[in-house]
């Protein structure tokens, strides 16, 4: 299918194209919430890596990958074909993660920190394509402030879809007797088979346009440097960072704190993270409607405050205490859903802003250095919290009994840091200008610019003579 050449609908994309595009989403939620929350617990009490080397493990993998995602961005906006530039990359990571998570998921006990770490970095490799061709894709399939924040609302919420499908797996196979190492392995199986049909959903069924660059050339160390020392990609950066550290941090703990601290089963401790995740499809449709009517950077500032209120509240529930616990979970996850919704939506703005003052698309490398934030929180919050926990003696082994002081640094461990790090992450918008009225005159001038190339390609085709379109600059 080759890409669509003429400009997108300034208008509302429908709601089948909207859906179809969003199917990428599903294996990499679903994906998300397995890594994080069970492949390292799975490694420390099935497959045998002790819990710190886990830890380290998964640091120094996030370590390594962290230059991949800038020069994969790079790549990305320069590549033009026939078939599109978002859409080959997405068919090229399909393979690669698939083979990963193979041997992931189906990794032989006994295996050492070196299988992990390389099987890791594959993973990583594929899941960078696949993620940043989406996100990248999405911001030229909608170019509206507003509509940007209805498509990344469907993605999050189609997102929800495969947290909860991979969620319900554990739940369901604990009710037939199955261990929890056969209930991670069957996850892998899952996402390994929904990822070529999510993708097969998305390439035959989304158009692309591919934006004009006003100039060409290298991307040079000195623009780089100009790139990321905006302040506005300063401003992104650092609430991406500190918005994926919280909830990472959460979820490398999950299960830890609500079975030996909470005092809840293993299926209601996953019964708890489903409703947590399945609030999504409420969360981030009308996180993307408050956007609408208060701005996106003002609804990530409500949505910050909210779910650090009820993070704050679950610790002081009594424990085991389902019918308490089942409304709190749900309205953190409600809340928690608007982070990314926001966070991508607002990225997508400034790369207009990017791309009006510099002449290039840059939106593939702008996305390429939030998920790296994203790969160091990530990294950070693992390496940081396993080791801390196996300080302090706590043992996360299967059957292991701890100690009370243990018990309380997990819960210390478990709270602490994810609402200093979201209330930070939210504050980072404090001052920030790019608005609904600021963008849509973003939007008026590169619309015009590139009418006016589009209408000099016409002339040189008709004519076989140069156009000589010289553009106006921003103002």
């Amino acid at each position: 299918m080759t890409q669509t050449t003429a400009a997108p609908n300034q208008g509302r994309l429908s709601l089948t194209t909207i859906l179809a595009f969003a199917c990428t989403s599903l294996p990499l939620s679903a994906l998300g919430v397995a890594i994080s929350v069970y492949l390292p617990r799975y490694f420390a009490s099935h497959i045998g890596v002790e819990l710190a080397v886990v830890g380290a493990v998964f640091a120094t993998v996030r370590m390594i990958d962290i230059p991949l995602d800038p020069a994969l961005g790079m790549i990305m906006d320069r590549t033009r074909t026939r078939w599109g530039r978002y859409r080959l990359w997405t068919v090229i990571g399909t393979p690669i993660l698939m083979l990963a998570l193979l041997m992931l998921f189906q990794a032989p006990e006994g295996s050492g920190r070196l299988y992990l770490g390389g099987w890791l970095l594959v993973m990583y490799l594929g899941t960078s394509i696949l993620g940043l061709s989406h996100s990248a894709w999405a911001a030229t399939l909608a170019t509206n402030y507003h509509e940007r924040s209805r498509i990344f609302g469907v993605m999050t919420a189609v997102g929800v879809l495969g947290s909860v499908l991979v969620l319900a797996i554990p739940i369901l196979l604990e009710q037939r007797g199955m261990t929890d190492a056969q209930s991670v392995q069957a996850m892998g199986w899952f996402v390994i088979a929904l990822t070529p049909i999510a993708v097969l959903f998305v390439v035959a069924r989304t158009p692309e346009r591919i934006t004009v660059d006003l100039h060409t050339g290298h991307f040079t160390l000195k623009e780089y440097w100009g790139l990321i020392s905006r302040p506005n990609i300063i401003r992104i950066l650092a609430a991406d960072l500190c918005l994926s550290l919280g909830p990472g941090w959460m979820a490398a703990l999950y299960l830890f704190y609500f079975k030996d601290a909470r005092g809840f089963s293993t299926t209601e401790a996953n019964i708890l993270l489903a409703v947590y995740i399945l609030a999504g499809f409420a969360g981030a449709p009308a996180i993307g409607w408050l956007a609408a009517r208060i701005s996106k950077h003002r609804a990530v500032m409500v949505a910050t405050t909210g779910y650090s209120l009820m993070l704050m509240m679950v610790g002081f529930l009594p424990k085991g205490a389902m019918g308490l616990a089942l409304p709190a979970m749900f309205a953190a996850g409600f809340l928690a859903a608007g982070f990314g919704v926001m966070t991508r939506a607002i990225t997508a703005d400034i790369g207009d802003e990017v791309r009006l003052e510099g002449g290039k698309e840059r939106i593939g490398l702008i996305y390429a250095l939030t998920v790296l934030t994203a790969k160091v929180a990530g990294a950070f919050s693992i390496f940081l919290t396993f080791t801390v926990l196996a300080r302090v003696g706590y043992n996360a082994k299967e059957g292991a009994i701890n100690s009370a002081q243990a018990i309380h640094n997990l819960e210390l461990a478990y709270l602490i840091g994810p609402i200093v790090f979201v209330m930070l992450g939210g504050a980072c918008f404090i001052g920030y200008k790019l608005d609904a009225t600021r963008h849509g005159e973003v939007r008026r001038q590169l619309d015009e610019r590139d009418a006016l190339y589009d209408e000099a390609a016409i002339i040189e085709s008709v004519t076989a003579e140069p156009a000589n379109v010289v553009p106006r600059p921003p103002h």
